[in-house]
């Protein structure tokens, strides 16, 4: 029986619309819905593969070996403060390279710059994250090492963390610049002229009201490319400069080892040898592996938190 309502007639079953479409809108969720699960399912995985690995190496290795003078896998060193300094320097160094110049080009995109000119810069912009790695690796060996870090720091080192922090910053950039400006570029119209409307100026607009209003997007970006420094492996690879071991220290003009560099000298073979304790080394890359992941987990965790704190909905 069909069911009318009002006076043109319109039946309930009219309004559920054809059967057709709701068949396709239903392939489509159920299809979202396995890209979801299949998303979950492949991180579980992988932090059960890393934790299974993981708890094999501590159970293999004395817990005095876990804190050594230094990361030396070869030698029975598995210092893992070693390598998480040479993260946390790494990251640090690129993000004050990254967050000036990624915020003011964000801000310059969406304040300042003409739609017209917005559409071509950006995308030039966004051209630095499709370097590859390994050749802004080599640039901040010959290039940044040489021309920027021996002439202002008087380094005589051929390695240094300040090289392969610069470089990572360098990569850092439009990661940093897109998602800001995204953030700014979303906050309506309507706050602007109400600032412009009682006299104040474009800098004015821009640093008191569009980067407030937009705060949860800038640390957003923030988190991201810190998340995103964190895990660079390539350009700390080659600049960085200790693929066989590093000696824990807290100076970025001298050589070093992050977390991601001591996970690809482990699997490319290049500690890849029993050590004196006849232990095999590459079973450490799990566990380095674990921390890593941990540490983008409470990163991620971290930022969610914040954003949702001071979003504001306009």
């Amino acid at each position: 029986m069909a069911t009318t309502t009002g006076d043109a007639g319109i039946s309930i079953r009219s309004l559920r619309g054809s059967p057709r479409r709701r068949r396709k809108e239903g392939f489509v969720r159920y299809l979202l819905l396995a890209a979801a699960i299949t998303s979950m399912v492949v991180s579980v995985a992988i932090v059960v593969a890393l934790l299974g690995k993981a708890i094999g190496f501590l159970t293999n290795v004395e817990l005095g070996e876990l804190w050594t003078a230094g990361w030396r896998p070869r030698n029975g060193q598995f210092d893992v403060l070693t390598i998480f300094i040479g993260t946390i320097e790494v990251s640090l160094i690129a993000m004050v390279i990254a967050t000036p110049l990624g915020l003011g080009a964000a801000m310059y995109l969406s304040e300042y710059a003409s739609p017209r000119t917005r559409r071509r810069l950006k995308p030039i912009l966004e051209t630095l994250a499709g370097i590859p790695s390994v050749v802004l690796g080599y640039f901040a060996l010959q290039v940044i090492n040489p021309a920027i870090v021996q002439t202002l720091f008087s380094s005589t080192s051929t390695f240094t963390i300040m090289a392969a922090g610069i470089g990572v910053g360098i990569l850092t950039i439009p990661l940093v610049a897109s998602v800001a400006e995204d953030a700014m570029y979303a906050v309506p119209n309507s706050l602007r002229e109400a600032a412009y409307g009682i006299g104040a100026r474009r800098r004015t607009v821009t640093t008191k009201v569009v980067f407030p209003a937009a705060v949860s997007g800038v640390v957003a970006a923030l988190i991201l490319g810190f998340s995103r420094a964190v895990g660079e492996t390539m350009v700390v690879a080659i600049a960085a400069g200790a693929t066989g071991g590093a000696t824990r220290h807290w100076s970025p003009l001298e050589p070093g080892q992050t977390m991601t560099g001591a996970i690809s000298s482990l699997a490319i073979g290049s500690d890849q040898v029993k050590s004196a304790t006849g232990l095999n080394p590459f079973d450490s890359l799990f566990f380095v592996g674990l921390l890593l992941f941990l540490m983008t987990l409470i990163l991620n965790m971290v930022s969610e938190r914040y954003v949702r704190k001071v979003r504001k909905d306009y």
